[in-house]
């Protein structure tokens, strides 16, 4: 499986806007991040209802979805995953009709409960939409995540994980697992990850915040994993790519957008 960082950013990205700090004016292409997303590209066998049609799975729609489609050479969306609902991790979904356009079919969207109400809600256009003619509006078929499933001959697992107080998820494929947007990961979840080697995690910043693991948290918890390979996603400004990396223990790196892992 090849895995795509499409974007390595906090909510806000990075550069900031109307920021002048060193990071935001840091010429280093590593230091400029979109908001956080990553694709997953797999062979397309196995034996789910998907499998055979089930390329590229797209997990968030992030607000720089039409950016990093471009700058990644996106061809195809078969499938979306759904971490939460929060603006940078929903608010690209409309760009995904240019994929309904090029592919002539709808694309299958996997959330919980209430990421699937909430989208509901804030697309109403989509789900809802007002008496016209034409099209210009995303084809989506929405599915609860209840369990594991199967997606182009790989399971998912969804991983509960705390961002704050609110419930989101992680997922897990194989070895790989990813983990953005937490602060807690409940003890019930912990044997999910059993066997995990490598892992993509928030990893804000170095002072502790409320709802994301600060750079010295997500190193504690990619050593309790034991993972062969962590990777830090969701960062903000306050940490420079390379003289952040140059300091992490061995096996640990920030992620950046355009980083390609396979498994």
């Amino acid at each position: 499986m090849k895995i795509t960082v499409l974007g390595s950013g906090t909510s806000t990205g990075v550069p900031a806007i109307g920021c002048d700090c060193p990071v935001c004016r840091s010429t280093d292409p590593h230091d400029r991040r979109t908001r956080p997303s990553i694709l997953m590209e797999v062979d397309g066998d196995g034996g789910s209802p998907f499998a055979k049609s089930v390329r590229s799975i797209l997990v968030d729609t992030a607000t720089d979805l039409r950016e990093q489609a471009l700058a990644n050479n996106i061809r195809r969306v078969d499938a979306i995953l759904f971490t939460h609902s929060h603006a940078d991790h929903v608010f690209g979904l409309d760009d995904v009709r240019r994929y309904n356009h090029m592919q002539r079919s709808a694309i299958a969207c996997f959330a919980s409960r209430d990421t699937l109400g909430a989208l509901r809600q804030t697309f109403s256009y989509i789900f809802e939409p007002p008496m016209q003619k034409g099209g210009g509006l995303p084809e989506l078929k929405l599915f609860e995540i209840a369990g594991a499933f199967t997606l182009g001959g790989i399971e998912i697992v969804p991983v509960p994980l705390l961002h704050g107080s609110l419930p989101v998820l992680g997922f897990r494929s194989g070895a790989f697992a990813y983990l953005t947007d937490c602060n807690r990961i409940p003890d019930a979840s912990w044997p999910l990850l059993d066997g995990v080697r490598i892992v993509i995690l928030d990893a804000l910043r170095h002072r502790p915040h409320s709802t994301h693991f600060s750079l010295t948290e997500a190193i504690d918890v990619a050593r309790r994993l034991r993972v062969e390979r962590a990777y830090f996603t969701h960062i903000c400004h306050d940490l420079p790519h390379a003289e952040t990396s140059a300091q992490l223990p061995a096996g640990v790196e920030l992620a950046y957008d355009g980083l390609v892992l396979w498994t």
